[in-house]
């Protein structure tokens, strides 16, 4: 009888490992084993429309906008894009900011929107009145808290529309910190964008994130903007995403310079309440990227309790199950180490197995999120 539990358990924890290598060797790979070079030089290849929404963002934007509004994105000496902030029914003095700097922008412009849209939660509408505004066709999204890489953000992010992209996905990181919530923080976005930017090159996009993001105005209103979901206060980047692309219109920049940096929240409760909303709209993906994304999360979960139960058997199930576990580790730590390197977060290995641990709690946290109704809040 003992025999055939413990064959039962090693087997169980063969299959479990087993899927999560096959994630790592043939999905996560990609990020880790990015190789494309971009050339800061080329010539702008189009114009193009920046776009930020902000509601209450004064601060944010006297730190951030001179970053976005400096972009080496010109023609003949001339800012070849225009800058577009949406302020949306602010009660601080952002309108007084916004105005304040138009002079010395010619190629920015700002959007007053003095009244709510009755029913549509979130930014979904304010970005939807900027895009209607925008002069060009090429469009790059981001955040009033968030600031450039670098100078050429959108130089390198325009790269990503070569062989017929119509969407680009970017990294957008967070600005390093102490403490241990920074590192979670900081370690769940890094997390995120290794899964959200492997399927996307392995020919899976499903989401994107607004922090940078860019993609084509043609496209959007071929889709009829967040029509389907405008209802929902989240997804205005990952769910138009999840809609739009397919796995021949998705490009993919990795770059340090062209990385957005944001400011993290500096509270558990702050961030839970973030992440359950950000969460929240998993429920409406397609049933193909719900089933991927499930599979690679449920054998993530049951990984350490299948491990911690294979351990009790005595040789020759133990040493399987430790050979089993240490070829996992060492596939999951190059790529995962690879991957750090390549999205600038290389601090966070020596903490990248705690944190993998952690993650198993982070799925019991957040599942619920996933079965409720979000809260329609920006």
């Amino acid at each position: 009888m003992l025999d055939n539990l413990g064959e039962i358990a090693l087997y169980f924890f063969a299959t479990v490992a087993g899927i999560q290598t096959i994630y790592y060797l043939f999905v996560f790979s990609r990020v880790a084993f990015y190789r494309r070079k971009f050339d800061l030089d080329q010539a702008p290849d189009g114009p193009f429309s920046v776009i930020i929404c902000a509601k209450d963002e004064e601060l944010n934007l006297q730190k951030n906008l001179p970053g976005v509004l400096q972009q080496r994105y010109h023609v003949h000496h001339k800012p070849e894009y225009e800058v577009i902030v949406v302020n949306d029914n602010s009660e601080d003095d952002t309108k007084y900011y916004l105005r304040s700097i138009e002079p010395g922008y010619p190629h920015y412009r700002h959007i007053e929107i003095k009244q709510a849209a009755k029913f549509i939660p979130g930014k979904k509408y304010p970005l939807s009145i900027g895009l209607k505004g925008a002069q060009y066709d090429n469009v790059l999204l981001t955040d009033a808290d968030c600031k450039p890489g670098s100078t050429y953000w959108l130089t390198l992010m325009s790269q990503g529309f070569e062989n017929d992209k119509e969407i680009v996905l970017g990294y957008g990181a967070y600005h390093k910190k102490p403490g241990f919530l920074n590192k979670v923080i900081r370690y769940e976005t890094f997390f995120s964008a290794l899964q959200h930017l492997s399927f996307a090159m392995s020919g899976m996009p499903y989401m994107g994130v607004g922090r940078n993001l860019a993609y084509k105005r043609e496209l959007f209103f071929r889709h009829k903007g967040f029509t389907s979901h405008q209802h929902l206060a989240s997804g205005d980047d990952d769910l138009f995403v999840n809609s739009a692309a397919n796995r021949k219109n998705v490009g993919v920049v990795i770059d340090k310079q062209a990385f957005t940096y944001s400011e993290p929240k500096l509270s558990w409760k702050s961030w839970f309440r973030q992440k359950t909303r950000h969460m929240s709209t998993g429920k409406h993906y397609r049933f193909g990227h719900k089933f991927v994304l499930g599979l690679f999360s449920l054998t993530h979960f049951l990984f350490y309790p299948a491990l911690i139960f294979a351990l009790f058997f005595p040789p020759p199930i133990l040493w399987y199950v430790l050979g089993i576990f240490a070829g996992k580790v060492l596939v999951q730590s190059i790529i995962t180490y690879s991957a750090m390197r390549r999205l600038d977060e290389s601090d966070l290995f020596k903490f990248s197995w705690l944190m993998d641990i952690f993650m198993v709690l982070y799925y019991i946290i957040f599942t619920p999120a996933l079965m409720f109704r979000s809260k329609n809040k920006w």
